[in-house]
């Protein structure tokens, strides 16, 4: 059984980005999106317009909280081989009646890609604003970085 990281939140977030569950790369460095070939770095940056890339990972992290925006996945625990949300079995939900009592200024939830996006109806029914993103996966090569890029840009902007 794999074990997700904690909630990267504080009392200004109010967008969260939720991933499905971290990478063998991110697990072994414990951080997320630490995958070199994961856009989501570069679409966060392009997004807010803030080269969070060129940073080390603590000040990505202050940057993203600076903008009110946190992370977190939508499951804490898994079985898994490799880093395919695919792959995801026996997924064990984040505790997120927690971060909706702890975090009153939350008010949109940012999915990244289809298998964390299929709780966004659950998260509407909670009273959030919900979108899910084109995946930053190098997996999803669907779209291309452009095109991500519109998307994030659009549900990223300050409300």
């Amino acid at each position: 059984m794999l074990q997700g990281f904690p909630p990267v939140v504080n009392a200004e977030t109010h967008t969260l980005i939720l991933g499905s569950f971290p990478g063998v790369a991110s697990l072994d460095a414990a951080q997320y999106y630490a995958y070199k070939q994961n856009q989501f770095w570069r679409l966060v940056s392009a997004s807010l317009g803030t080269d969070l890339v060129v940073l080390d990972y603590e000040q990505r992290l202050r940057g993203l909280l600076a903008h009110g925006i946190g992370l977190w996945d939508v499951f804490h625990s898994c079985v898994r081989t490799g880093s395919l949300d695919s792959a995801i079995r026996e997924g064990k939900l984040n505790d997120f009646s927690m971060l909706q009592a702890c975090h009153p200024k939350l008010r949109k939830l940012c999915f990244n890609g289809q298998t964390a996006g299929k709780m966004a109806a659950y998260f509407q029914e909670q009273g959030y604003l919900t979108a899910i993103l084109p995946s930053s996966s190098p997996a999803y090569a669907m779209r291309s970085f452009e095109e991500k890029l519109q998307v994030w840009q659009s549900e990223l902007q300050p409300q």
